[in-house]
């Protein structure tokens, strides 16, 4: 005959299986968003984003816009409108990014994100699905006029080099260019292999950004290669640049 505490732990499982056999976990954006990127003139008014729903059921969502810190309490340059709509099966809903004064650095691109939460509808139908509303957001880029050029044509100006900070190994970027750099592909190479890099971190313009290293690298002869994200979303050719140590 089976020990009662035996029956317990046993009879747990078997609800929690059948529980997980009942529930069905969306965790997939419904909606999507007509480009991975903003970029916004400051001599602009407003700026526009598509949002799409390919899905069989209908969506609310809200939008807004933050830091990067995701920080709803810091005042922003823009402000998305509408704020809150609803969009039914296969429809779509501009939204535009409108300019608010403000006294942002005129020499160099400021960065905020657009956010967008999906708010589900009830179904009318009982049914076993658990649906998680899910948020997206994506980079805004307040670029000043005055900056001339395209970003790309400052990726040479990079500077690379590997520091020991705090005890450990990084490796350091330093950005002289106005622009941001978001890296898709970030390795460090060396005679004895290579090593890639969490490049989620941006290159700040006119600032320094470091990565943590998992080994020790001292040697001669340290590279890095690396492709970044254009404005449309896309990638720029890969580069190799030199790498100083100490």
């Amino acid at each position: 005959m089976p020990r009662p505490n035996s029956i317990i732990p046993r009879l747990a499982l078997a609800i929690g299986t059948s529980l997980a056999l009942l529930i069905q976990l969306s965790a997939h954006a419904a909606l999507t968003i007509s480009s991975t990127r903003v970029i916004q003139p400051s001599d602009r008014q407003s700026t526009s984003i598509v949002v799409a729903n390919p899905s069989q059921r209908p969506y609310a969502a809200q939008a807004w816009i933050n830091t990067e810190a995701d920080d709803n309490t810091t005042a922003v340059p823009l402000i998305a409108s509408p704020a809150l709509f609803r969009i039914d099966p296969a429809g779509e809903q501009t939204v535009q990014l409108n300019r608010l004064p403000n006294n942002l650095p005129q020499d160099r691109e400021s960065v905020f994100y657009f956010n967008l939460q999906e708010i589900p509808q009830a179904d009318d139908k009982p049914t076993n699905t658990l649906t998680i509303a899910l948020r997206t957001r994506i980079k805004v880029f307040y670029r000043p006029t005055q900056l001339k050029g395209r970003p790309q044509d400052h990726l040479q100006d990079l500077a690379w080099s590997v520091q020991t900070l705090e005890g450990k190994p990084h490796l350091v970027v330093d950005n002289p260019s106005p622009y941001y750099f978001t890296f898709n592909q970030l390795t460090l190479r060396s005679a004895k292999g290579s090593e890639k890099i969490d490049g989620r971190k941006m290159a700040i313009p006119m600032g320094r950004q470091t990565y943590p290293l998992k080994t020790s690298t001292v040697q001669d002869g340290l590279k890095v290669d690396f492709t970044t994200i254009n404005d449309y979303g896309g990638l720029t050719p890969e580069l190799s640049r030199p790498v100083e140590r100490p």
